[in-house]
């Protein structure tokens, strides 16, 4: 019995981490957890790799936690050359409505005008919209431009 195709797109930005398994652009099958990205990452992939074939891999490279993302960029960079599969990626921001993502302290991370930096948000005067996978796959948004966004906060 052959495997299905499918693609992975995994968002490790904040806690929870999510992986979503699409299967013609539309998501099939998600894993979130509250764990340490290089604790649960390899155990995800291994639970997918073992029932479906990977045609590419998609992550949304930043901002966000530095260490997640670097364990993240590593991890889908080999398995996208051990593989043979594309790695593809996109800012955060297209998976939270362009939402305030937590940088440091009180400082979010915005974007204006395709410009990535960080400002003081009031939080319980400011509605967090909180990472998703989306139901369909959009891969226009996606570019072979993989290396992580790490934007550093002013300090």
């Amino acid at each position: 019995m052959s495997k299905k195709n499918i693609d992975v797109l995994v968002i490790s930005l904040t806690s929870p981490l999510l992986v979503g398994i699409y299967h013609e652009d539309e998501l099939i099958k998600t894993y979130s957890s509250q764990e340490k990205t290089s604790d649960i990452l390899p155990i995800f992939f291994e639970k997918i790799l073992k029932q479906y074939q990977c045609q590419n891999l998609y992550f949304a490279n930043g901002p966000g936690s530095f260490m997640a993302i670097k364990i993240t960029y590593l991890f889908l960079k080999t398995l996208s050359i051990s593989l043979n599969v594309p790695l593809f990626a996109t800012n955060g921001f297209s998976f939270n409505e362009k939402s305030p993502i937590k940088a440091v302290g009180a400082l979010y991370f915005i974007e204006e005008n395709g410009t990535i930096r960080t400002q003081k948000i009031d939080v319980k005067n400011t509605n967090l919209i909180p990472f998703s996978l989306p139901k369909h796959l959009d891969k226009q948004i996606f570019s072979d431009q993989t290396k992580p966004l790490y934007i550093l906060p002013a300090v």
